[in-house]
């Protein structure tokens, strides 16, 4: 029987891409899965609907939202097992360039949310005396990228983030990690080619030429790294990084 069977888990940023697969993978796995996104829609619905969990609305970056989330899914399921705080929002723009306040939107999405979904999920964790949180970062949050301060500054803060709280969190049962995806075939790459000014299949295919695996990640395999992050039969990964990225910053310069 699966590790996760009988578990609650919530699906942060899951209406499309990633989210979605994620919540598909832990609900195969036997958990009940709630998915949230930043505003309630048919395709959160639909997804709730498909997988037999629960949609949970609401904008991360703030904390009485995140409060009301944690505590909704909990309150209909009885407990909250797992977090996978999967949201972001990107824009990209020289530094110069790019809006201040549009700069700290995504900080304030990207780590200001997960850092808000942590300390609301944390007491209905302790209460069940264990946890898994699974943070999504980015290699550009390893490495950098050009035009893209504030989303490589805000998933550089969450791999520390995520390395404290697993040294914080450990003792408590509550195991945190994270997974940085290299370039993955989700939505959020017509951002990248929008940016470029270039179509989106000339997009994977530069991309791809960098990535010794020869072709971008699909968001089914970075769902893969999550189920084996969010098992309670594994418990000695705390406070790691998972690279999912073709071998791209393994064979960097």
């Amino acid at each position: 029987m699966s590790s996760l069977q009988g578990r609650v888990a919530l699906v942060t940023g899951a209406a499309q891409g990633m989210g979605v697969a994620h919540a598909r993978r832990l609900a195969a796995a036997g958990a009940t899965v709630a998915v949230n996104d930043i505003r309630a829609s048919a395709a959160l619905d639909a997804v709730a609907a498909e997988i037999g969990g629960l949609a949970v609305p609401g904008d991360v970056s703030d904390p009485q939202t995140c409060v009301r989330i944690a505590d909704a899914v909990a309150d209909a399921t009885g407990r909250l097992d797992v977090l996978v705080a999967n949201h972001a929002y990107m824009t990209m723009a020289p530094l110069l360039e790019h809006d201040e306040a549009d700069w700290w939107r995504v900080i304030d999405t990207n780590l200001g949310g997960t850092f808000h979904l942590v300390q609301a999920v944390l007491p209905h964790m302790r209460r069940l005396g264990a946890g898994r949180i699974v943070v999504m970062s980015s290699e550009w949050g390893v490495i950098g990228w050009p035009e893209a301060t504030a989303y490589a500054a805000s998933k550089a803060g969450l791999i520390a983030l995520v390395k404290t709280l697993g040294r914080e969190l450990a003792p408590e049962g509550i195991i945190v990690n994270a997974v940085a995806p290299g370039v993955t075939d989700t939505p959020q790459l017509q951002v990248d080619a929008d940016a470029a000014g270039i179509d989106l299949a000339d997009m994977h295919q530069r991309y791809a030429q960098s990535i010794p695996l020869g072709r971008i990640g699909s968001v089914d395999e970075i769902a893969a790294a999550v189920q084996f992050l969010a098992d309670f039969d594994m418990s000695a990964v705390v406070g790691q990084v998972i690279a999912c990225n073709g071998g791209s910053t393994r064979t960097r310069a």
